[in-house]
């Protein structure tokens, strides 16, 4: 469970809304190789992770291949295994190649969608406290209601990867 440096810094990345995708006024944070993945246990080793700085509802699967947010939580991945490109912000977004060892914040509304991925791509995902996540496809109808939800969502409390003291809580204000 040890992150790399208590200095790490997160790269951050801001997103207009397309019409499509809300996005966030809140930027997208990628931490590149924040966690020591290089163990028999990756996945576990990312669970402890989030799981100690306050972020649960954890899974273990993939990204899906189609544009998708969430309009209700933020939404935290770890890269377990393997490597990735995914496009965040909607089809206007950034793509960026992603691979064990990274961590991305996704404040709610932002897009992402899995481009092409190695066959051992493993990624734990977690959420801060809140209501249940829901995959919303980008659409008109999903856009107008999550333009209601979104700014009813609670920043989190803590960085799922600095903790109590991490940059999430000063870039995400």
């Amino acid at each position: 469970m040890s992150v790399v440096s208590a200095k790490l810094q997160p790269l951050s990345f801001d997103f207009a809304d397309d019409g499509l995708v809300p996005n966030s006024r809140m930027p997208l944070l990628v931490y590149m190789r924040a966690v020591d993945v290089a163990n028999d246990q990756p996945e576990k080793t990312i669970e402890g992770l989030f799981g100690a700085n306050g972020w649960g509802a954890t899974w273990r699967n993939g990204i899906y291949d189609y544009l998708h947010y969430h309009a209700t939580v933020h939404e935290v991945l770890g890269i377990a295994r393997g490597n990735a490109v995914v496009r965040f912000g909607g089809d206007n977004g950034a793509t960026l190649a992603i691979a064990a060892g990274d961590v991305a914040i996704l404040p709610a509304g932002t897009g992402h969608q899995c481009l092409s991925s190695s066959d051992d791509f493993s990624v734990v995902g977690a959420y801060p406290p809140g209501p249940p996540v829901e995959i919303t496809r980008a659409t008109p109808e999903n856009h107008a209601k999550a333009l209601k939800t979104i700014p009813n969502v609670k920043l989190p409390k803590t960085d799922p990867v600095m903790g109590a003291d991490g940059p999430l809580l000063k870039l995400w204000k």
